[in-house]
């Protein structure tokens, strides 16, 4: 399961920055309308320039949290969530224009990748029956996954007055 989310995170990611940092002055036949570019693709959906700019530098940030999630687990559902929130609204502009399905058809996949990555991402830890924890990272068995509450000795402070008593 961590392989398949971990390649789930990485077409994610490099289909993104793909399509916002190689491919964004380029025709694709999944743009909006008539457009060519991302930027007539946003002007044909009536959205500014400066809401362009906000959505790419999101989408980048997501995708790098998602590449970076391989390493630091907890980045990974939160850059899911916020891609499938940005895909949910790709698709809602396309739907929005009248264009047809096969347009939308890359945000309604990377929208169902977010979800599973939301849902399963993160991977803190698979526990198995006996609750005891499965390390993902390198598949051995680990102690039980209920946290461990370290006790420290009961420190008793007496406060002394400086006037007699």
């Amino acid at each position: 399961m961590q392989t398949f989310l971990i390649l789930l995170q990485l077409v994610v990611a490099l289909g993104i920055m793909n399509v916002w940092l190689l491919r964004s002055g380029k025709a694709t036949p999944y743009r909006g309308g008539t457009s060519r570019t991302l930027r007539e693709e946003f002007a044909f959906y009536g959205l500014p320039f400066w809401f362009m700019c906000v959505v790419g530098v999101l989408k980048i940030g997501f995708a790098l949290s998602l590449v970076a999630a391989i390493w630091i687990h907890p980045l990974a559902r939160p850059a899911a969530i916020g891609m499938g929130v940005l895909m949910l609204g790709a698709l809602l502009m396309h739907l929005r224009v009248g264009d047809p399905i096969r347009k939308a058809l890359p945000s309604i996949a990377v929208l169902v990748m977010c979800g599973v990555l939301s849902f399963w991402g993160g991977w803190p830890d698979i526990v198995d029956g006996d609750g005891n924890g499965l390390d993902r990272k390198v598949g051995i068995r680990r102690g039980p996954v209920a946290p461990t509450i370290q006790r420290h000795a009961d420190v008793r402070i007496r406060i002394v007055s400086p006037v007699g008593g």
